[in-house]
């Protein structure tokens, strides 16, 4: 997998003070996309373990909230075993932050496994997934963390719990 940048500071991908890695790859390509370069497969430079030793270094003071997956698209099937062992190893070593991922697949399509070998696995990993791709005529600048009003946030734990999509009214206001 490539990425196209590791953000140190990001305050408008998630709550808090956040790390994001923006990966490289994606095949919606929505109208508008705030990150057309990040499309390529091959846009960035590769992602290994120097790259994934400085996001768990980056994301290791107190004052540092959590992690923000971008794009690109993390559940591309051809990023989704780096962007697994990077969130597991975000949970093995520092369990208290917070996992938020941006993504144009819908969750119910990512809870089935439709979306690649990987997509439950990396879901069960995370806390927050914004969903859905950006659509222009839904754009609204009044959003908190999402683009256009189609995108839900959703609580991921609380959700694959119920087997049904529960939002986080704590964001979505």
């Amino acid at each position: 997998m490539n990425y196209a940048d590791i953000k140190k500071v990001d305050v408008a991908n998630g709550p808090g003070v956040r790390v994001s890695l923006f990966v490289s790859g994606c095949t919606h390509r929505c109208e508008a996309c705030f990150n057309p370069e990040a499309w390529d497969f091959s846009y960035g430079s590769p992602f290994g373990e120097a790259e994934m030793e400085k996001i768990l270094t980056l994301l290791a003071p107190d004052h540092i909230r959590g992690l923000s997956l971008l794009g690109g698209e993390p559940f591309e099937p051809a990023n989704q075993e780096a962007v697994l062992d990077l969130v597991r190893r975000v949970r093995e070593k520092l369990p208290q932050k917070t996992i938020w991922c941006y993504s144009g697949y819908l969750f119910e399509e990512l809870a089935a496994g439709k979306v690649g070998e990987r997509s439950r696995a990396l879901l069960e990993g995370l806390d927050v997934l914004v969903d859905g791709p950006f659509v222009l005529a839904k754009k609204d600048l009044g959003l908190r963390f999402r683009g256009s009003n189609n995108q839900r946030i959703i609580d991921v734990p609380a959700s694959l719990e119920a087997g049904t999509v529960l939002l986080s009214e704590e964001y979505m206001n």
